[in-house]
């Protein structure tokens, strides 16, 4: 489920500043065209040049992530007993970690088809969700839906649906059983080391 999440995902999160103050749907839309236009074209990204891949992410990826949110939301009750470093730390290791995901899953697109969904929200709404499906030829249609927060720089993505099944849920067992182990120090030595074996697998593929 977390591959084809990030698989079906990633081609959101793309966004030159223009699309700041665009509304939360329309921000959806207009980036989702971009970027598939844009891996369509590039055959580096399709053969997985993890390089320009890389540089892909983190250019384009991080801005519209909430990964302070994200992280709490994923740690759940346990989220107040980490302290202000080791939230950091926990942060800047869970957005390694997805980066990484997304990165890896980024030449995986095959021609699936995004339908957007009409946004029901409320005048002057600051959280909604924003619902696409993606259509592929000979499979089901998966649903996508984006929770959004308007935040001063902008909609921020805070976790992603797919299918029902949240991200941020979907990392919280894991968590949880980390911290029941080792503490939040487990946690973000699990976290870490989990951000290395991928580094190494991305290091050896691009050999």
């Amino acid at each position: 489920m977390m591959k084809l999440l990030v698989a079906l995902c990633v081609s959101f999160f793309a966004a030159p500043v223009w699309a700041q103050g665009l509304a939360p749907d329309a921000l959806v839309k207009k980036i989702s065209h971009e970027v598939i236009s844009i891996v369509k074209q590039d055959k580096d990204i399709q053969s997985g040049n993890q390089k320009k891949i890389n540089e892909l992410v983190d250019a384009k990826v991080l801005p519209y992530f909430n990964f302070s949110r994200m992280t709490a939301l994923a740690m759940g009750r346990n989220w107040p007993k980490a302290n202000a470093e080791q939230r950091k730390t926990l942060t800047g290791e869970f957005r390694d970690l997805l980066v990484r995901t997304y990165s890896s899953a980024l030449s995986t697109y095959k021609n699936q088809a995004i339908e957007f969904q009409p946004l029901r929200a409320a005048a002057g709404a600051t959280d909604v969700t924003v619902k696409t499906q993606v259509k592929q030829a000979g499979a089901q249609p998966v649903s996508i839906n984006y929770s959004m927060e308007k935040t001063p720089a902008g909609w921020k993505v805070y976790d992603v649906a797919v299918a029902g099944v949240s991200l941020v849920t979907n990392y919280r067992e894991t968590f949880n059983t980390e911290i029941s182990k080792g503490g939040v120090d487990g946690l973000i030595k699990s976290l870490a080391s989990k951000n290395r074996s991928l580094e190494t697998q991305a290091s050896a593929k691009s050999k």
